[in-house]
């Protein structure tokens, strides 16, 4: 028994190793390396100088804003749009597996070329989706042009892209519920409705709770769609907090961005974290 115990750990040697040198490394050296002037031969200690300098950078109320913006709008329709898709995908349809393809589809797709790809569809004059809306009497919005737009139309591309994914999670979840409840509601008299509010969604809250923790946590860490679509422009107005942190690493101020690194994952984990334990204290036992 103790043999077959140490050999079970023994397996776990390689994972803890690649976990150890990847990422718990790295992550404990930015949290030293935040408090220093560093470049790729030399630091020097500088204390909380980095953190000071990076609340007192101008664009990063914007960069709070948008980020909260982005990440729970994102968040909240995938949700949405994920569960409508999921129990969809779950009815009897004859073409359920074409749109289960064409809805996971954009989740196999580079982020950088699906943001390249709307750059142009989202052009002003020359972009297929004005000229489509212009067949129609409408004049379409400069998308990621207009201040007061770009975020959202950026947002909208990362719903399309990774609604996917939560709609697997949810066909998931929503077939792992026994059988005998909706047998059991449907010999009472209860209707497709009743059955989708009082056992469906009750009973499909772990794959919600999995698809709001995930979709937060990459809504507020999000920055290639970001900077493929509009470079955190017009101005300041669609910059995120990693993309702010990028542009302090693209102009060599090196301890600065490990600083925004830093307080972006504590950011995460502040928010994320009371969320996680809320959500879990709300699952419902099959």
């Amino acid at each position: 028994m103790r043999v077959n115990k140490m050999y079970s750990y023994a397996l776990l040697i390689p994972a803890g190793l690649i976990y150890g040198l990847f990422f718990l490394y790295p992550t404990v050296m930015s949290f030293f390396f935040g408090f220093t002037r560093w470049n790729l031969t030399d630091w020097e200690w500088i204390g909380f100088d980095n953190y000071i300098m990076f609340f007192e950078e101008s664009s990063l109320m914007i960069g709070f804003k948008n980020t909260f913006i982005f990440a729970f709008l994102t968040a909240g329709l995938k949700v949405v749009l994920g569960l409508i898709f999921a129990v969809l995908l779950t009815a009897k349809l004859r073409t359920k597996r074409f749109i289960r393809s064409m809805v996971f589809f954009p989740v196999l797709v580079s982020t950088i070329a699906v943001g390249i790809a709307f750059s142009v569809l989202m052009h002003p004059s020359e972009g297929l989706i004005n000229m489509v809306l212009g067949l129609v009497g409408i004049d379409g919005p400069n998308w990621l042009g207009n201040p007061n737009l770009a975020i959202y139309s950026v947002a909208f591309v990362d719903v399309w892209k990774g609604v996917g994914i939560a709609t697997v999670i949810f066909i998931a979840g929503m077939m792992s519920i026994p059988v005998d409840y909706y047998e059991a509601h449907q010999i009472d008299g209860g209707n497709k409705l009743n059955a989708f509010w009082y056992i469906t969604l009750p009973l499909s809250r772990p794959a919600i709770n999995a698809v709001i923790i995930l979709a937060l946590i990459g809504g507020l860490r999000t920055f290639d769609l970001v900077w493929a679509m509009t470079g955190g422009g017009p101005g300041f107005s669609s910059d995120l907090i990693a993309s702010i942190i990028y542009k302090q690493y693209q102009a060599g101020f090196y301890g600065l961005s490990t600083a925004g690194n830093v307080i972006l994952f504590l950011m995460v984990a502040l928010i994320v974290f009371p969320i996680f334990k809320y959500l879990n204290r709300k699952e419902v036992d099959l």
